[in-house]
C-alpha cells in the first residue's frame, strides 16, 4: 500500500496591516519510476526563520489501521476499498495501514526526536460514533484513543491540529439516507462535531471542519463520478451547510472558553489563460470559480459565484436567507491545498450536463507541446511555484485578506528500490519543489 508521508511547516507572517498565516504541508509519496538526480542544496531547519513551526500531517484512514478493532464502525472508505479492490492500484485497504492506532507513541517519539512542533491528524467519525449518530451510542475505546493521542502529543511538546472529516464519514449514514446527498447529514455532523469539541476541545486550538469537500463533491457520492447532473452540487451544498452549522455551534458554545480557531480546507489549482484572448482570461476566472469559489464564495460572501449561478441554473441549490447568513464569515482561517497549475481555454457548452463540464473550460497541462511546469512522478502534477503566490494574491484581493493556512503543498517523487536509505533521502525533486514554492511566497 502506498502511504504518503507528510510534513507541515507552519509560518506566521505578520505586518503592520492585515496579516495572514501560511501553513505548508509537503506530500512525500512513493511511486514506481526512474532514479532521481540528486540535489545537494541545503534545505533544513536552519534555512527557515524562527517563526516557522514544523510538523507532520495525516488522515485517519491513511494511517490508523485497526479497522475492525475496539468497536469501530465501518466508514465509506472501508467499504469502498473492500467492495471495489480493482479501483485501487495494488488492491490494498486501510485495514492495517501503518498501524498508527497501535504505534502512535513510537511515532510521536520519532516526531519529537526530529524536532517537530505539531501534528495534524483527522478523527475517524465511525471510530467514536460507530453508527454515525449519538443515539447509536458513543464508542469509549475510540474516544480514549484520541484522548490518549492528544495527551501524548502535548506531553512531547507537539501541538494538535485536528480535522473532523477527511473523506471517511460512517457507512451507517450512507446506508441510512445516502450520506451527504441528504440534508439529514447536517444534524448528525453537528452532533459529531459537538462531541469532538466537548471531549477534545480544551487542548485543541486549531480545528478544520473538513478536508477538500470540493474535490469530494466532484468525485460524486460513490467516489468515482457523479451519477446525475445535480449530484455534485447537492453534495457540496450539504457540505457547506454542515460546516457552517458546526462553526456556529463552536462559536456559540465553545470558542470563548477553549480559545481555539476553526476553518475549512479547500483544494485548488492555479489556472493560467492558454492565450492572451479575453475569452481564455475569462475561462481561467471561471475555472477558479467552479473549483475554489464554489466553496469559498459562500464562506465569505454567503452565496455561490455569479458565474456558477448563471451557467448551472436550476441544478445549483439556493441558500435560504438564514443559511446565507450562517455561511457568511464562517471561517476563522482558510486552509488551502495547492499542488499544481493548468492552462485554461474557453470551451463551448457541453452536451453532458455535469459539474466537470459546466465551467465551459478546457484544461490542459501543455501549450505548443511545452508542459506548464516540470513533470513529476504523477501525471497531473507539474511543478509551478509561482502559481502559489498568484493564488495567495488572488485570495487576498478577492476575499478580503483572510488568515490562510496552506494545508497541503507537495510533490510525488519516483521510487527506486535500488537506492540506499541515505541516497533516497536526497530527494532532489521534492527539495526543488519546496524550495521553489517557499521562495515564490
Amino acid at each position: 500500500m502506498v502511504t504518503p508521508g507528510r510534513c507541515i511547516l507552519l509560518y506566521h507572517m505578520a505586518s503592520q496591516g492585515p496579516f495572514f498565516f501560511i501553513c505548508l504541508l509537503a506530500l512525500a509519496a512513493t511511486t514506481n519510476g526512474a532514479k532521481p538526480n540528486h540535489y545537494s542544496k541545503p534545505f533544513n531547519r536552519s534555512s527557515f526563520p524562527a517563526g516557522f513551526s514544523f510538523g507532520a500531517g495525516s488522515a485517519a484512514y491513511q494511517i490508523e489501521g485497526a479497522a475492525l478493532e475496539d468497536g469501530k464502525g465501518p466508514s465509506v472508505w472501508d467499504t469502498f476499498a473492500r467492495k471495489y479492490p480493482e479501483r485501487i492500484a495494488d488492491r490494498s485497504t486501510g485495514d492495517v495501514a501503518v498501524d498508527f492506532y497501535h504505534r502512535y507513541k513510537d511515532d510521536i517519539k520519532l516526531m519529537k526526536k526530529v524536532g517537530l512542533d505539531s501534528f495534524r491528524f483527522s478523527i475517524s467519525w465511525s471510530r467514536i460514533l460507530p453508527k454515525g449518530k449519538l443515539c447509536g451510542g458513543v464508542n469509549p475505546p475510540g474516544v480514549q484513543f484520541y484522548n490518549n493521542l492528544i495527551d501524548e502529543l502535548l506531553a512531547n511538546g507537539l501541538k494538535p491540529f485536528v480535522t473532523l472529516l477527511h473523506f471517511d464519514h460512517p457507512q451507517a449514514l450512507e446506508d441510512d439516507y445516502g450520506g451527504f446527498l441528504s440534508p439529514k447529514i447536517v444534524d448528525d455532523y453537528v452532533d459529531y462535531a459537538d462531541l469532538c469539541f466537548k471531549t477534545f476541545g480544551d487542548p485543541v486550538k486549531h480545528w478544520v471542519t473538513m478536508n477538500e469537500p470540493n474535490g469530494w463533491s466532484l468525485g460524486g457520492a460513490n467516489g468515482s463520478a457523479a451519477s446525475s447532473p445535480a449530484e455534485s452540487y447537492i453534495l457540496a451544498h450539504h457540505f457547506l451547510l454542515s460546516h457552517a452549522a458546526a462553526v456556529k455551534l463552536y462559536r456559540k458554545k465553545y470558542q470563548a472558553s477553549q480559545k481555539g480557531k476553526i476553518g475549512i480546507t479547500i483544494i485548488t489549482n492555479w489556472f493560467v489563460p492558454k492565450s492572451e484572448t479575453t475569452a481564455d482570461s475569462k475561462a481561467a476566472s471561471r475555472a477558479l470559480d467552479f473549483l475554489f469559489g464554489w466553496f469559498v464564495d459562500p464562506l465569505i460572501f454567503g452565496e455561490y459565484p455569479k458565474s456558477m449561478r448563471s451557467l448551472v441554473g436550476r441544478r445549483l441549490p439556493k441558500f435560504t436567507e438564514a443559511e446565507s447568513k450562517m455561511l457568511k464569515g464562517s471561517i476563522d482561517f482558510l486552509g488551502v491545498n495547492y499542488y499544481t497549475a493548468n492552462y485554461a481555454e474557453n470551451a463551448p457548452p457541453s452536451n453532458t450536463a455535469i459539474a466537470a463540464n459546466d465551467n465551459r473550460v478546457n484544461l490542459t497541462t501543455e501549450k505548443n507541446g511545452v508542459p506548464i511546469g516540470t513533470p513529476t512522478a504523477v501525471s497531473w502534477l507539474f511543478i509551478y511555484p509561482k502559481g502559489l503566490r498568484q493564488l495567495m494574491l488572488y485570495i487576498k484581493e478577492k476575499y478580503n485578506n483572510p488568515p490562510i493556512y496552506i494545508t497541503e503543498n507537495g510533490v510525488a517523487e519516483a521510487n527506486n528500490a535500488s537506492l540506499t536509505v541515505k541516497e533516497a533521502l536526497k530527494d532532489s525533486t521534492r527539495i526543488r519543489y519546496l524550495d521553489g514554492h517557499l521562495k515564490s511566497l
